[in-house]
């Protein structure tokens, strides 16, 4: 039985890593990518069952990455992992297509539950 693949898009790299390690034992990571270009670039070509996006990256938004990534008919769930507190940031990561909205300071279980519940098809919203 194949896992779940997921593609990581964050700019600070010993987060990323750090997600990375979180997800291994149950996800099978496909890529790590540092700034939005290259989250468009490699949700195309690799085509993940789930995006962990940080919304501030160089280049391109997380945001605007995830509008693109859909445009361009990739089907991949996305789930944001941001610093970002405010309402109005989850309300447009929601509005760009995104099924989840993880805040950083949050429990890493919370990352795994917004996950699984991406792939059941539901969405999942860190309590603010």
């Amino acid at each position: 039985m194949s896992r779940p693949r997921v593609l990581i898009a964050d700019d600070h790299q010993i987060l990323a890593e750090g997600v990375r390690g979180l997800l291994e034992p149950e996800f099978d990571v496909v890529g790590v990518v540092t700034d939005g270009r290259e989250l468009v670039a490699a949700a195309t070509k690799l085509q993940p069952d789930v995006i962990v996006a940080d919304i501030t990256m160089p280049l391109l938004n997380g945001v605007e990455a995830a509008v693109q990534v859909r445009d361009a008919g990739v089907t991949s769930k996305v789930i944001f992992l941001t610093q970002h507190r405010d309402v109005a940031y989850a309300r447009r990561a929601m509005e760009s297509g995104a099924v989840g909205f993880v805040l950083k300071h949050s429990l890493s279980s919370e990352l795994v539950t917004a996950l699984h519940e991406a792939l059941k098809g539901g969405t999942y919203i860190t309590p603010m």
